[in-house]
């Protein structure tokens, strides 16, 4: 493997962070990897939130769930699906725009991941290490209300950013052959494959939490599909200007 291959396998969720601070110089140049991510139709519909207010800092942290590490990493962003910027352009251009459809909040959202994806990876080649935060989803209009987000642009999620204080290991993922499919979809051997991987997070859980910790894969995607739908965010969107039509 290359030394890029590596990296994208090593890639750990950080939530202890030192004191030291990134240089503005470099949070800039890691954005501007993250602009170089493939754009539908070069539209570039994210904006990216630098919150260094340590009061909004603290109260996003309390709305996404209490996730303490927002406020005391070096450097907090938030990463926004923003549809205003292009559509006023085009508006500007002459255009009869159409606004609010559901192709536009998916190129917002497809945009934004891609981007701040490249952030991530540009971030990790420097050494420093990162968490995303969907828990800001928790409250999104909340969030919007804090940042002052207008109509035509939503939260997608957070990031914390900073100098790691850990060394946690690499979370396993799925195996190849389970997610690679060659011409159609199979599933015929779902069931075999997520039970092998059942097993693999069951060793990791127990052996990373000293035999505390007793479950699997299967087991913590409960509450994804149970208790954490935020069923608020159709809502939320609509009342954004997405998804309409």
């Amino acid at each position: 493997m290359n030394a890029t291959i590596e990296l994208l396998q090593s890639h750990r969720s950080i939530r202890k962070f030192t004191e030291q601070k990134i240089p503005l110089e470099l949070l800039h140049e890691l954005i501007r990897a993250g602009q170089c991510a493939a754009t539908s139709n070069h539209v570039q519909a994210y904006s990216v939130i630098h919150v260094t207010n340590p009061e909004n800092r603290q109260a996003i942290a309390e709305l996404a769930g209490g996730q303490a590490y927002i406020a005391d990493c070096s450097d907090f962003l938030v990463f926004c699906a923003d549809m205003k910027r292009s559509t006023n352009a085009a508006e500007r251009a002459g255009a009869e725009v159409v606004r609010g459809t559901t192709e536009q909040l998916v190129v917002a959202s497809v945009d934004t991941a891609l981007m701040a994806q490249n952030v991530a990876v540009a971030a990790e080649s420097e050494g420093l290490g990162l968490c995303y935060i969907g828990g800001i989803r928790n409250n999104p209009a909340e969030v919007s209300s804090l940042l002052r987000l207008p109509e035509d642009v939503y939260p997608v999620f957070g990031m914390c950013l900073g100098y790691p204080d850990q060394n946690p290991e690499v979370k396993p993922r799925l195996p190849v052959e389970s997610i690679l499919m060659e011409d159609y979809y199979r599933d015929d051997q779902e069931e075999e494959q997520v039970s092998g991987f059942d097993s693999t997070m069951n060793e990791y859980y127990r052996e990373r939490s000293g035999g505390n910790k007793d479950t699997n894969w299967s087991e913590q995607l409960k509450p994804l599909f149970t208790t954490k739908l935020r069923p608020h965010m159709q809502g939320f969107l609509q009342g954004k200007g997405f998804g309409l039509k």
